[in-house]
């Protein structure tokens, strides 16, 4: 790196040169990441506080079921009254999810059931991002 290079703000890269494939994303009260190169833990769920490093098979359930409650409350927003809040239910071998609110915002729940123990909460705000998110991220983790 020569002192132009420093001066003008590049950065020399530390350790191996190769392009890291790992992708975060991140928004207000969430986190959500695939490091496909990652020996054990390859995903990563969290808020803006803390974070989750989650097998392939948690993290690929985590995008499947987030996925699949947000469709279940688009599915039945047509038969609820318009103040009529809800709560769904789906699980997995690996963890456990509610969705609760209404079918356009609604908190998230999880639980994570193998192996190590985590509880985890997302608000309207931050649930409904996070979900988008995991339906991106779904395409690189290639959770089915």
């Amino acid at each position: 790196m020569t002192p132009r290079d420093r001066a003008v703000g590049k950065v020399q890269p530390i350790g191996p040169t190769e392009r890291s494939r790992r992708i975060v994303k991140r928004g207000n009260g969430w986190q959500i990441g695939w490091d496909p190169d990652a020996a054990e833990f390859c995903g990563l769920v969290g808020d803006d506080r803390w974070a989750i490093e989650l097998t392939a098979a948690e993290f690929g359930d985590f995008c499947r079921l987030t996925q699949q409650v947000a469709d279940t409350l688009r599915a039945i927003a047509a038969e609820l009254m318009e103040a009529e809040r809800v709560a769904c239910e789906v699980s997995s071998r690996t963890l456990w999810l509610e969705a609760e609110g209404f079918p356009d915002r609604y908190t998230l729940q999880m639980i994570l059931e193998s192996g190590r123990r985590c509880e985890a909460f997302w608000d309207e705000a931050a649930a409904r991002e996070l979900t988008a998110a995991a339906r991106t991220l779904r395409v690189f983790s290639g959770a089915a």
